[in-house]
């Protein structure tokens, strides 16, 4: 069947206003933004997009990691970034992250359970999507798994959500100062710094959870990129007020800085996107996090654009011991 472009977007969009659905508050309690509708109406399945080449193997013996389980949100499953296939409702791109690995390591069979919308909770409990509902993704996980890369976090908590799609709309308010920072640290404490202060136990709890499922896996941490600099403005693409762009910048490192940190105490591999992306936000002239704007031929709003998952990759493979696991 032929799904156009702009029904994918119209999925995608549907998608992410899930997570949103029943916040009284107005912040996002889990889950990305609502995107705007899709800037362009070619067929996704007869896109002219040429095929990305995928990264080489940097060394990795052919058959060294036969199973490969990719868990994570939408920051791994890549909506619109490239060929998306609205499926399940995860909107996982053909060309994520997780495929371009597989696709550089000869002999290694890749479940891709990443989705757009989930969260800590989403690894061990059913997803509603869309289109349904997903099992857990820890149910891919087996003994006999030998890579897994998780990529996860920013949903818990309204986090992400909160950050890009409370924080733009306080921008008219007070478009030179710092209303969303002003709002979120009323009281004298910061909500979202304490939010992601709660993540760092989820985080660690994931890895061992992973472990206890597949002893025997290399498991590999995906940290965020950055996706906003605190010198920058770009109001056309990403809508904050002067102010809060330091602020959201801080936020966006923290949340970087507890995978990292969760990582490094569960003795899990960690790939520091947030360092290698440094340079590469929205406001770049060369990002790898897309602006306000979805394009089905792009990205999603917000979401991470194809140069970033071919870096991801290619990070991930140089960090990969290159003969598998010792005695797995």
């Amino acid at each position: 069947m032929t799904i156009s472009s702009r029904a994918i977007g119209a999925a995608a969009a549907a998608a992410l206003l899930v997570p949103l659905a029943g916040c009284a508050s107005g912040a996002p309690e889990s889950g990305p933004i609502p995107a705007p509708k899709p800037t362009s109406s070619s067929s996704a399945a007869g896109s002219t997009e040429p095929t990305p080449t995928a990264p080489h193997s940097q060394g990795v013996d052919p058959g060294a990691y036969p199973t490969y389980v990719a868990l994570g949100d939408s920051f791994t499953a890549a909506p619109l970034a490239s060929k998306t296939d609205p499926g399940d409702g995860c909107l996982r791109s053909r060309h994520n992250y997780p495929a371009l690995i597989a696709a550089a390591m000869a002999g290694t069979k890749l479940d891709d359970r990443s989705c757009a919308g989930a969260d800590t909770t989403s690894l061990i409990g059913v997803q509603n999507t869309p289109q349904g509902v997903v099992p857990a993704q820890f149910d891919a996980l087996a003994t006999d798994t030998s890579l897994v890369t998780v990529g996860i976090g920013g949903n818990d908590f309204g986090i992400y959500g909160t950050l890009i799609g409370t924080c733009p709309g306080l921008r008219a308010s007070d478009p030179t100062g710092s209303p969303c920072q002003d709002q979120l640290t009323a009281g004298g404490t910061d909500q979202l710094l304490a939010e992601v202060a709660k993540l760092g136990p989820r985080l660690t709890s994931t890895i061992a959870g992973i472990r206890d499922r597949s002893p025997d896996a290399e498991i590999v941490v995906v940290g965020y990129p950055s996706a906003i600099a605190a010198g920058s403005t770009c109001p056309d693409l990403l809508p904050l007020a002067d102010g809060d762009y330091a602020y959201a910048a801080r936020i966006n490192a923290a949340l970087a800085e507890t995978q990292k940190r969760a990582a490094k105490k569960a003795d899990a591999l960690y790939i520091d996107t947030f360092a290698a992306s440094e340079g590469h936000d929205i406001c770049s002239p060369d990002p790898w996090v897309n602006g306000q704007v979805t394009s089905a031929d792009t990205a999603l709003a917000f979401h991470p654009l194809l140069a970033e998952q071919r870096a991801v990759a290619q990070l991930v493979l140089r960090a990969l011991p290159p003969h598998g696991v010792v005695g797995g």
